[in-house]
Protein backbone atom coordinates (compact mmCIF):
# COMPACT_ATOMS: atom_id res chain seq x y z
CA UNK A 1 0.00 0.00 0.00
CA UNK A 2 3.14 2.41 0.55
CA UNK A 3 3.97 1.84 -3.19
CA UNK A 4 0.31 2.44 -4.55
CA UNK A 5 0.32 5.66 -2.22
CA UNK A 6 3.35 7.22 -3.26
CA UNK A 7 2.33 6.50 -6.73
CA UNK A 8 -0.79 8.24 -6.49
CA UNK A 9 0.09 11.25 -4.36
CA UNK A 10 3.48 11.12 -6.64
CA UNK A 11 1.47 11.85 -10.14
CA UNK A 12 -1.04 13.75 -8.41
CA UNK A 13 1.74 16.44 -7.34
CA UNK A 14 2.81 15.65 -10.65
CA UNK A 15 -0.20 16.96 -12.70
CA UNK A 16 -1.46 19.07 -10.23
CA UNK A 17 1.56 21.23 -10.91
CA UNK A 18 1.95 20.65 -14.69
CA UNK A 19 -1.92 21.39 -15.37
CA UNK A 20 -2.34 24.35 -13.12
CA UNK A 21 0.23 25.91 -15.38
CA UNK A 22 -1.13 25.25 -18.10
CA UNK A 23 -4.48 26.39 -17.44
CA UNK A 24 -2.48 29.73 -15.86
CA UNK A 25 -0.89 30.22 -18.81
CA UNK A 26 -4.34 29.83 -21.17
CA UNK A 27 -7.27 30.80 -18.72
CA UNK A 28 -8.46 34.31 -19.01
CA UNK A 29 -7.90 37.09 -16.51
CA UNK A 30 -4.24 35.07 -15.11
CA UNK A 31 -1.38 36.92 -14.16
CA UNK A 32 0.87 34.19 -15.86
CA UNK A 33 -1.67 34.24 -19.09
CA UNK A 34 0.19 33.94 -22.42
CA UNK A 35 2.95 33.09 -20.32
CA UNK A 36 4.33 30.46 -22.71
CA UNK A 37 4.95 26.94 -23.84
CA UNK A 38 8.56 27.02 -21.66
CA UNK A 39 6.79 27.74 -18.32
CA UNK A 40 4.61 25.28 -19.21
CA UNK A 41 7.29 22.43 -20.09
CA UNK A 42 9.21 24.05 -16.97
CA UNK A 43 6.69 23.19 -14.71
CA UNK A 44 6.33 19.83 -15.96
CA UNK A 45 9.67 19.22 -15.60
CA UNK A 46 10.50 20.75 -11.71
CA UNK A 47 7.65 18.77 -10.73
CA UNK A 48 8.42 15.52 -11.94
CA UNK A 49 12.16 16.33 -10.53
CA UNK A 50 10.81 16.71 -6.71
CA UNK A 51 8.42 13.62 -7.51
CA UNK A 52 11.16 11.15 -8.34
CA UNK A 53 13.17 12.40 -4.82
CA UNK A 54 10.45 11.36 -2.93
CA UNK A 55 8.83 8.70 -4.58
CA UNK A 56 11.43 6.84 -6.10
CA UNK A 57 12.58 5.38 -2.95
CA UNK A 58 9.42 4.10 -1.98
CA UNK A 59 7.83 2.99 -5.31
CA UNK A 60 10.41 3.61 -8.05
CA UNK A 61 8.39 6.88 -9.38
CA UNK A 62 7.00 5.53 -11.97
CA UNK A 63 3.79 8.03 -11.76
CA UNK A 64 3.12 6.99 -15.54
CA UNK A 65 1.76 3.52 -16.51
CA UNK A 66 3.48 3.59 -19.72
CA UNK A 67 7.07 3.47 -17.81
CA UNK A 68 5.31 1.03 -15.17
CA UNK A 69 4.05 -1.75 -18.47
CA UNK A 70 7.20 -1.28 -20.09
CA UNK A 71 9.20 -2.65 -16.91
CA UNK A 72 6.84 -5.31 -16.55
CA UNK A 73 6.75 -6.36 -20.21
CA UNK A 74 10.70 -6.19 -19.98
CA UNK A 75 10.79 -8.09 -16.93
CA UNK A 76 12.42 -5.47 -14.94
CA UNK A 77 9.11 -4.98 -12.79
CA UNK A 78 6.19 -7.42 -11.57
CA UNK A 79 3.64 -8.20 -13.33
CA UNK A 80 0.98 -8.50 -10.60
CA UNK A 81 1.78 -5.18 -9.07
CA UNK A 82 1.20 -3.12 -12.47
CA UNK A 83 -2.60 -3.05 -12.06
CA UNK A 84 -2.47 -1.05 -8.78
CA UNK A 85 0.06 1.02 -9.99
CA UNK A 86 -2.05 2.01 -12.40
CA UNK A 87 -5.10 2.65 -11.07
CA UNK A 88 -2.95 4.88 -8.32
CA UNK A 89 -1.62 6.34 -10.76
CA UNK A 90 -4.87 7.42 -12.48
CA UNK A 91 -6.28 8.24 -9.54
CA UNK A 92 -3.65 10.78 -8.54
CA UNK A 93 -4.27 12.37 -12.30
CA UNK A 94 -8.05 12.38 -11.65
CA UNK A 95 -7.69 13.77 -7.98
CA UNK A 96 -5.27 16.53 -9.37
CA UNK A 97 -7.86 17.74 -12.15
CA UNK A 98 -10.83 18.17 -9.31
CA UNK A 99 -7.95 20.72 -7.51
CA UNK A 100 -6.79 22.44 -10.63
CA UNK A 101 -10.54 22.99 -10.89
CA UNK A 102 -10.73 24.80 -7.48
CA UNK A 103 -7.71 26.70 -7.81
CA UNK A 104 -8.99 28.08 -10.85
CA UNK A 105 -12.58 28.39 -10.11
CA UNK A 106 -13.39 32.08 -11.33
CA UNK A 107 -11.49 31.81 -14.25
CA UNK A 108 -13.98 29.02 -16.27
CA UNK A 109 -16.63 31.60 -16.74
CA UNK A 110 -14.09 34.14 -17.81
CA UNK A 111 -13.06 32.14 -20.88
CA UNK A 112 -14.80 31.71 -23.52
CA UNK A 113 -12.62 29.10 -25.45
CA UNK A 114 -14.31 24.99 -24.61
CA UNK A 115 -11.06 24.11 -26.31
CA UNK A 116 -8.69 25.85 -24.20
CA UNK A 117 -10.56 24.80 -21.36
CA UNK A 118 -9.86 21.15 -22.25
CA UNK A 119 -6.36 22.04 -22.40
CA UNK A 120 -6.01 22.87 -18.68
CA UNK A 121 -7.00 19.13 -17.79
CA UNK A 122 -5.46 16.98 -20.88
CA UNK A 123 -3.87 16.92 -23.95
CA UNK A 124 -5.35 17.86 -27.73
CA UNK A 125 -3.82 17.62 -30.89
CA UNK A 126 -3.09 21.26 -32.69
CA UNK A 127 -3.28 19.32 -36.55
CA UNK A 128 -5.49 16.44 -35.92
CA UNK A 129 -4.74 12.84 -37.42
CA UNK A 130 -4.45 10.12 -35.80
CA UNK A 131 -1.37 8.82 -37.39
CA UNK A 132 0.89 11.53 -36.97
CA UNK A 133 -0.72 12.25 -33.52
CA UNK A 134 -0.76 8.92 -32.65
CA UNK A 135 3.36 8.52 -34.21
CA UNK A 136 4.39 12.02 -32.61
CA UNK A 137 3.51 10.71 -29.36
CA UNK A 138 5.54 6.96 -29.61
CA UNK A 139 8.40 8.95 -30.46
CA UNK A 140 7.95 11.76 -27.64
CA UNK A 141 7.62 8.77 -25.26
CA UNK A 142 10.52 6.34 -26.74
CA UNK A 143 12.80 9.61 -26.50
CA UNK A 144 11.94 10.11 -23.03
CA UNK A 145 12.20 6.86 -21.60
CA UNK A 146 15.53 6.01 -23.20
CA UNK A 147 17.22 9.30 -21.67
CA UNK A 148 15.45 8.33 -18.10
CA UNK A 149 17.33 4.82 -18.41
CA UNK A 150 20.46 6.04 -19.45
CA UNK A 151 20.24 8.63 -16.55
CA UNK A 152 19.59 6.52 -14.28
CA UNK A 153 21.94 3.65 -15.00
CA UNK A 154 24.87 5.65 -15.76
CA UNK A 155 27.81 5.82 -13.39
CA UNK A 156 27.90 9.86 -14.18
CA UNK A 157 24.23 10.07 -12.32
CA UNK A 158 25.48 9.05 -8.95
CA UNK A 159 22.46 10.63 -6.90
CA UNK A 160 21.72 13.58 -9.39
CA UNK A 161 19.10 10.98 -11.43
CA UNK A 162 15.91 13.18 -10.66
CA UNK A 163 17.40 16.04 -11.41
CA UNK A 164 18.73 14.54 -14.74
CA UNK A 165 14.59 13.29 -15.17
CA UNK A 166 13.00 16.50 -14.51
CA UNK A 167 15.10 18.20 -17.12
CA UNK A 168 14.24 15.64 -19.72
CA UNK A 169 10.93 15.82 -19.38
CA UNK A 170 11.31 19.91 -19.74
CA UNK A 171 13.19 19.02 -22.65
CA UNK A 172 10.90 16.66 -24.17
CA UNK A 173 8.18 18.69 -23.50
CA UNK A 174 9.79 21.67 -25.29
CA UNK A 175 10.35 19.77 -28.23
CA UNK A 176 7.48 17.89 -29.04
CA UNK A 177 5.05 19.67 -27.82
CA UNK A 178 3.92 21.10 -30.36
CA UNK A 179 1.64 18.86 -32.28
CA UNK A 180 -0.11 17.25 -29.79
CA UNK A 181 1.01 18.98 -26.46
CA UNK A 182 2.65 15.82 -25.79
CA UNK A 183 1.00 13.56 -22.98
CA UNK A 184 3.72 10.85 -22.54
CA UNK A 185 2.07 9.55 -19.78
CA UNK A 186 -1.43 8.15 -20.22
CA UNK A 187 -2.35 8.84 -16.10
CA UNK A 188 -1.42 12.30 -16.59
CA UNK A 189 -3.97 12.76 -19.53
CA UNK A 190 -6.51 10.12 -18.69
CA UNK A 191 -7.40 11.08 -15.14
CA UNK A 192 -7.63 14.67 -15.78
CA UNK A 193 -9.94 13.90 -18.64
CA UNK A 194 -12.17 12.23 -16.42
CA UNK A 195 -12.20 15.14 -14.15
CA UNK A 196 -13.14 16.99 -17.07
CA UNK A 197 -16.14 15.03 -18.13
CA UNK A 198 -17.54 14.66 -14.60
CA UNK A 199 -17.19 18.38 -13.02
CA UNK A 200 -19.49 21.15 -13.35
CA UNK A 201 -16.45 23.61 -15.41
CA UNK A 202 -18.75 26.62 -16.56
CA UNK A 203 -19.36 27.01 -20.72
CA UNK A 204 -17.35 23.48 -21.15
CA UNK A 205 -17.83 21.53 -24.25
CA UNK A 206 -16.89 17.62 -24.66
CA UNK A 207 -14.08 15.76 -23.66
CA UNK A 208 -13.09 14.75 -26.55
CA UNK A 209 -13.22 11.25 -26.00
CA UNK A 210 -12.43 10.30 -29.63
CA UNK A 211 -9.07 11.32 -29.20
CA UNK A 212 -8.45 9.89 -25.62
CA UNK A 213 -7.06 7.05 -27.16
CA UNK A 214 -3.73 8.64 -28.36
CA UNK A 215 -2.49 10.18 -25.22
CA UNK A 216 -3.19 6.39 -23.67
CA UNK A 217 -1.85 3.80 -25.90
CA UNK A 218 0.71 5.95 -28.00
CA UNK A 219 3.25 6.23 -25.02
CA UNK A 220 2.73 3.10 -24.10
CA UNK A 221 3.82 2.03 -27.31
CA UNK A 222 7.05 4.21 -26.93
CA UNK A 223 8.24 3.29 -23.45
CA UNK A 224 7.82 -0.34 -24.59
CA UNK A 225 10.15 0.14 -27.56
CA UNK A 226 12.59 2.12 -25.80
CA UNK A 227 12.89 -0.82 -22.93
CA UNK A 228 13.05 -3.29 -25.14
CA UNK A 229 16.26 -1.07 -27.19
CA UNK A 230 17.52 -0.07 -23.28
CA UNK A 231 17.99 -3.87 -22.24
CA UNK A 232 18.34 -5.64 -25.51
CA UNK A 233 21.03 -3.62 -27.11
CA UNK A 234 22.24 -0.66 -24.70
CA UNK A 235 22.26 -1.35 -21.59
Amino acid sequence: MEQYFAEFFGTFLLCVVGNAAVAGVVLNKNKSQNAGWWVIAGCWGLALMFVVLWAGPISGAHVNPAVTIALAVTGKFAWNLVPGYIIAQTLGGLVSGIIVWLAFLPHWAETESKELKLAAFSTGPQIRNAGTNFLCEVISTFILMTCIMISVTSKMADGMSALFIGFLLWMVIAAFGGPTGTAVNPARDLGPRIAHAILPIAGKGGSDWGYAWIPVFGPIVGAILAALLFFGVLA
